[in-house]
Order: structure tokens, then C-alpha cells, then sequence
């Protein structure tokens, strides 16, 4: 798993702040920033601060000292550095599976979250962050997530952060999970119309063809009315959806029904994909109610691919590892989980399609219990 956070003493240090990362000829124990901002949105200058494992530098410039290491950050890569001396990566530059994270909140409480909401107040604190970062990322990012929580809580805050996206970053698409409950309200659908652009893609949660089940899943009464009010909303302004289905035991079984649900009443939906289950957050607590292993589902799994992918709508299967699935429905699988947490079980190394297999969750506490090494093919 990728390093995104380490943490050392602060110094000089009365704001957090953001900025990119500059490797120079300071040495292998020193890296400083250029272009940073605090929250407030002062610059002041190229050298904005040091972050360094040395224990007692010399310096009137903030400072992090006293890092156990460095050695994850590149040069490019864009940190938050955090009055407490939190020194966390938000943009790395030699990644793809970059992410805005816009808030803790969500009007869900889904059975399987793998970050579970907190009733905080830090919508404000976290458009400052990503403000910074959107003006440092490079012209020729490719994707940029945004995510929560439910990012569409932030208000108008949430069509600003999209407009400065399109503004600053023209050619990148803007991959938004959302649940879509908010697009339900004809107001906020018409202010999502009026930034909306070509690059800008929502996922967006469905988790059965009948109305008790997703709103049991969600664990929000009402959650599937306002869901598919949401996405025809959405669908009249033009919007480009990603309809995202994670399979466990309260999912599976109508899963075919559900892609016909979705083939009659949401042809418009880009792209249709049926994720694996990341093992961490609520899931371990719900364990009875969520786990099955992969091989338990594949039936349903294969009528509903094959009906998708038959009547012309894009489908993908997410999160599982290319053993737990029949060859036939390989072609559907994508690498799909980010590559910061990312990880091959030990016996994947003697397995022939281990390059083409997305692997597994490292924040998985449980992974299938099939996963065994292909040998042939």
C-alpha cells in the first residue's frame, strides 16, 4: 500500500497548508514546497516550506521536522501540511487514481461503507484544500475523482468546486461519486445544468430494482424514490452517469431483474458497474447480513452482464480478482481499485494474468477464500 501520511513536529507552522513538491539539492532528507497557499489563500513567495527528517533544522520558514521519511514524495506531488504536522499527499503525480475529498457528512448510511460518515462540520475547511490543489494540479491530469461523503452536501459550494475544475482543468474528467438524491430537487438538477460539462461524470448508487432493498441498503427511507427522480433529472440535463452496483448478500440475488430494471428505465446511464465488496469500514460489523464469497453470485453476475452488455449498455465488472470469476466475463473486468490500496496476496505471484488483474483491497480485512493463482490458460 501506498504512503500518503506521515507525520513529524511542526515548526513555524501557524496555518495548514498547501503546496507542490520540489526535489532540490538540499538532499535526500529534505524536500521543499513551491507554490503554496495556506487556507486563506496567501502566497508569499517560492520556498513555502520545508518538510525534512532532520531533528533540529534551522529555519524561519514553516516547517515539518523530524519525518521518520520522505522517500514516498516525488517531485510534483502535492501536499497538505497540517498545523499538528500531519503531512498528508493529496495529488500524487505519478498516479491516475488521484481524489478530491470534499467532506465527512452523507445524508446515507449505507450497510457497507467503507467510511463511515461523521456528523462534522468541514465542508468549508475541505473546498479551501481542494481550491489549493485544483490550482496546482497539472493541465494534463487526465481524471481527477471528487468523493465524501456526499460531496453534493457542500451547497453551492458544490458547483463552485465543479466550475473552478472546468475552469482550471479544461481536459480532465471530473469523476463525482454522489448518491443522487439531491438531483431529485428540480432546482439543484437545473444549477448542475448551468456548470455542467462534457468532462464531468457522476456515479451514482443503485442497489436493487425493488424500493425497500436500496433503502434498507442505504439505511435512508426514501432513498430510491428520490434516487430515480435524481438520475431522470439528470438524465433531461444531459449528464454523463455511471450507475455503480456493490454485490453482497442483500444485492445479488436480483441482480438480473435489476439490469432489466435498468435497461427499460435508464437507457441513458453511460456505463453500468458491478463492484466488489472493500471489506473494511461498517462491512466487518454487518458481516451476516454482506459477505459471500465472489464464486456464490456468478450466475446472477453472468445474466446480468450478458443482458446489459446485449441490449448495448456498457457494463464493467469492478473489484474482483480475475480467479474468482469465469474467463468468459474477463473481458468485463477493470482494474478498478486505486492503485494506492492495491495489493497481491503472496500466491498471485506465479499466476499468469496477475498483470490484467485488478488484485485486491489491502483495507480488506477479509478477502475470498478462492483466490488461487492461473496457470493455464
Amino acid at each position: 500500500m501506498v504512503r500518503l501520511v506521515v507525520k513529524g513536529k511542526p515548526l513555524n507552522l501557524s496555518r495548514d497548508l498547501v503546496g507542490r513538491v520540489v526535489l532540490g539539492e538540499e538532499g535526500p532528507s529534505t524536500v521543499r514546497m513551491e507554490g503554496g497557499m495556506d487556507l486563506n489563500g496567501s502566497l508569499d513567495g517560492i520556498h513555502r516550506a520545508w518538510l525534512t527528517t532532520t531533528e533540529t533544522p534551522e529555519t524561519f520558514l514553516p516547517t515539518v521536522h523530524s519525518l521518520d521519511s520522505i522517500g514516498h514524495l516525488e517531485a510534483g506531488d502535492i501536499v497538505l501540511i497540517q498545523r499538528n504536522g500531519l503531512v498528508r499527499t493529496v495529488f500524487r503525480t505519478a498516479s491516475p487514481d488521484n481524489t478530491l475529498f470534499t467532506t465527512d457528512q452523507c445524508n446515507s448510511n449505507c450497510l457497507m461503507c467503507s467510511q463511515p460518515p461523521k456528523d462534522v462540520d468541514d465542508i468549508r475547511y475541505h473546498y479551501e484544500i481542494n481550491c489549493r490543489v485544483i490550482d496546482l494540479i497539472p493541465g494534463h491530469t487526465e481524471t481527477i475523482g471528487v468523493t465524501g461523503g456526499e460531496p453534493t452536501l457542500m451547497g453551492g459550494l458544490f458547483f463552485d468546486l465543479i466550475e473552478r475544475i472546468s475552469s482550471r482543468l479544461p481536459a480532465t474528467v471530473a469523476h463525482i461519486l454522489t448518491n443522487g438524491r439531491a438531483f431529485a430537487h428540480r432546482s439543484f438538477t437545473e444549477r448542475f445544468r448551468s456548470v455542467n460539462m462534457p468532462q464531468v461524470v457522476l456515479g451514482i448508487p443503485l442497489y436493487s430494482d425493488y424500493y425497500a432493498r436500496h433503502d434498507y441498503v442505504v439505511q435512508a427511507r426514501g432513498a430510491f424514490d428520490q434516487t430515480l427522480l435524481g438520475l431522470h433529472n439528470l438524465g433531461r440535463a444531459g449528464a454523463r452517469i455511471e450507475l455503480r452496483v456493490v454485490l453482497h448478500k442483500l444485492t445479488y440475488e436480483r441482480l438480473p431483474q435489476l439490469a432489466k430494471f435498468i435497461f427499460m428505465n435508464l437507457p441513458f446511464v453511460e456505463q453500468v458497474s458491478l463492484m466488489g465488496l472493500e471489506y473494511t469500514g461498517y462491512t466487518p460489523h454487518n458481516d451476516k447480513l454482506l459477505w459471500i464469497e465472489p464464486r456464490e453470485y456468478v450466475g446472477q453476475l453472468t445474466r446480468a452482464v450478458e443482458y446489459l452488455d446485449g441490449n448495448g449498455i456498457s457494463v464493467s465488472i469492478y473489484n474482483h480478482p480475475l480467479c474468482t470469476i469465469p474467463e468468459n466475463l474477463w473481458k468485463y473486468s477493470a482494474k478498478s481499485i486505486s492503485d494506492w490500496k492495491r495489493q497481491y496476496p503472496e500466491e498471485c505471484g506465479k499466476c499468469l494474468v496477475r498483470d490484467a488483474c485488478g488484485g485486491v483491497f489491502s483495507t480488506s480485512k477479509k478477502i475470498s477464500s478462492h483466490i488461487r493463482p492461473v496457470v493455464a490458460i
